[in-house]
């Protein structure tokens, strides 16, 4: 399993724009349908990777617990579905389904929702306040598969508990470190 970190976007950056189809619900989707009054944290996902396997129920109970505190929520997938038939649209639907995941699952077919955030791994997390500007990006906490350290989100939380509070999000943010984005050939 390759470790690739996160590429660290500016903080500040402002959110960039996507209109993507939800693998569930079959609409199509933007940013500011998902948008959160205090914020929105986007993941970058896939079903197949170890690292984001191992950190699914996290995300369960982020989506239990982050919407109705104001934060919007939005998973995306940018994979090359060729070489990973696993992460096509269909079984995005089914892992979103039976994980009860209430946030919308994204596929990004073009890979430019991924290019435009810099996105490098799975999982990949940036979180923007109520202005769309970049104020976290990193890891949701320091496990990892196989390393013995709880998953509690700490990293991510942290971030999005400073959001909600109206206090400043620490600068000291480590990137995230997952499965490369399977980017398509060509």
């Amino acid at each position: 399993m390759a470790k690739t970190e996160s590429t660290m976007l500016p903080l500040g950056t402002p959110a960039p724009d996507f209109t993507l189809p939800d693998t569930v619900s079959g609409n199509n989707l933007s940013f500011k349908d998902i948008a959160g009054d205090k914020g929105t944290l986007v993941m970058f996902i896939c079903n197949h990777c170890p690292f984001v396997k191992h950190v699914l129920d996290e995300l369960g109970r982020l989506d239990q617990e982050y919407p109705e505190r104001g934060i919007g929520l939005v998973a995306i997938s940018a994979n090359d579905v060729t070489g990973y038939p696993q992460d096509r649209p269909e079984r995005m639907a089914e892992l979103a389904r039976g994980k009860g995941f209430t946030f919308p699952y994204l596929y990004d077919e073009s890979q430019n929702t991924a290019r435009a955030y810099d996105a490098a791994c799975t999982p990949d997390f940036f979180v923007f306040d109520a202005d769309r500007k970049l104020v976290y990006r990193g890891q949701l906490d320091d496990s990892r598969p196989g390393n013995s350290i709880p998953v509690t989100g700490k990293d991510l939380r942290a971030a999005l508990d400073a959001l909600i509070e109206g206090t400043r999000v620490s600068k000291e943010q480590k990137p995230s470190i997952g499965c490369n984005i399977k980017w398509k050939s060509g």
